[in-house]
């Protein structure tokens, strides 16, 4: 009788104990993914593959095996979240500026990325300790679609920078693949060496003391029209500009394949397109931005961006931004960059684009692909833009001139 008074006294306290830790759990969940993806990314410049797997199995395993009381979801799960989230996030169409703000105050919960947590605040510690690794050149994407959504495509233009740059660091400012589930998908680049890690960025921290910090304040008191397109898209033209004024380096978008080494560039931006008869440049593009740490013209295009942002028409946060800023500047000679020819970045347009993923089918078709691979092998070529924008639902079809382009800047397998 005794005994059974004391478990029954006792069951209040065991069942507190138990809801305790799992809250203390999921507080510190983010510090906790701090550990496991650093640890990871370290252990697996220095664990066989085998082992990895081994080791983030039972570790996997031995979470899920204290916590049994938490229901878990699925990778598969929170991807399909994710992925609703992620296009469910966009104002109504044809609403009014006052009933944008109004819809994004009411979902301002759901913009993950405006908001500071215990991962992105270690940030900059952790962008240190990464670009510590003796880099030969610093690379910077950004990734703000769900996991899920990053794939061949996107893993080829990563494949192309090590595959002219074999010693570079390549960091991806993404949430969604800072994750066990972009992780994996980054795992077969981990397993050859190659230095390539995911971060969530803090946006606060990257748009301190810019001229676009009081701009990021005011959106994330959801006081900003964030206009038809989506948030996310323009936050990405924001980034980076950001992440190349703090730390400099080479950025590239997660559509552009490398052809040859940028290592030799320096405070350089692509023309798109130009005038054939003067020969100057009609519009640039900020797809390929090569720049030193605190870059005065980087100053400009962060203030330009704070001063004239505008979420209702595509490319003005981007493309269109560089190509106001240069024209203004146009005239001075005291910010020390070069803009390269379309030939450089973008030697086929987007409206061209098409034709380069077809398989030839005839003998003329055959000679054309031989003509545009010389072509796009050429001294002053460094790589070429896919436009995903156009391109992302065409398959490369083999002996294409992009299916003959990425067969050679495969560092994984053959595509």
């Amino acid at each position: 009788m005794f005994v059974h008074r004391v478990l029954k006294q006792a069951k209040p306290s065991v069942f507190s104990l138990i809801t305790f830790s799992a809250i203390v759990f999921l507080i510190y969940a983010d510090t906790i993914s701090i550990i496991y993806h650093d640890s990871l990314y370290s252990a697996a410049k220095t664990e066989a593959p085998e082992k990895l797997e081994l080791y983030n199995h039972r570790t996997i395993e031995a979470i899920r095996s204290t916590l049994v009381q938490i229901p878990f979801r699925s990778i598969q799960e929170k991807d399909e979240a994710e992925r609703r989230n992620h296009y469910s996030l966009v104002a109504p169409f044809n609403a009014t500026e006052e009933e944008r703000i109004a819809w994004f105050r009411e979902h301002l919960h759901h913009f993950k990325i405006l908001k500071s947590n215990n991962l992105t605040r270690q940030f900059h510690a952790r962008v240190v300790k990464f670009f510590g690794h003796k880099c030969k050149a610093k690379f910077f994407m950004t990734w703000i679609s769900p996991a899920s959504l990053f794939g061949g495509r996107e893993l080829l233009s990563v494949e192309s920078i090590f595959k002219n740059h074999p010693k570079a660091c390549l960091l991806i400012l993404s949430r969604t693949l800072d994750t066990r589930h972009g992780y994996r998908i980054l795992k077969p680049l981990h397993d050859r060496r190659f230095k390539v890690q995911a971060m969530a960025p803090d946006l606060s921290f990257l748009v301190k003391k810019t001229p676009a910090e009081s701009w990021f304040h005011e959106l994330k008191k959801g006081r900003k029209d964030p206009g038809e397109i989506p948030l996310s898209q323009n936050l990405s033209n924001l980034i980076r500009l950001a992440v190349l004024y703090k730390y400099g380096g080479i950025y590239i978008d997660t559509d552009f394949i490398i052809m040859k080494p940028l290592t030799g560039l320096r405070n350089c931006i692509g023309a798109q397109s130009m005038s054939l008869g003067s020969k100057h440049w009609t519009r640039l593009n900020n797809a390929v931005l090569i720049f030193d740490m605190r870059h005065p013209l980087l100053h400009k295009f962060i203030s330009e961006f704070a001063l004239t942002f505008d979420g209702n028409k595509w490319g003005h946060n981007g493309p269109y931004l560089v190509s106001r800023v240069i024209e203004r500047l146009r005239k001075r000679h005291d910010f020390n960059f070069t803009i390269l020819p379309p030939v450089a970045f973008y030697p086929v347009d987007w409206n061209k684009i098409t034709g380069f993923f077809t398989k030839p089918k005839t003998l003329s078709e055959s000679r054309w692909v031989e003509a545009k691979l010389l072509q796009l092998r050429g001294k002053n070529t460094y790589g070429i833009h896919l436009w995903n924008k156009r391109s992302s639902r065409l398959t490369i079809e083999e002996g294409s001139v992009i299916g003959r382009l990425i067969s050679n800047y495969s560092v994984i397998c053959k595509h």
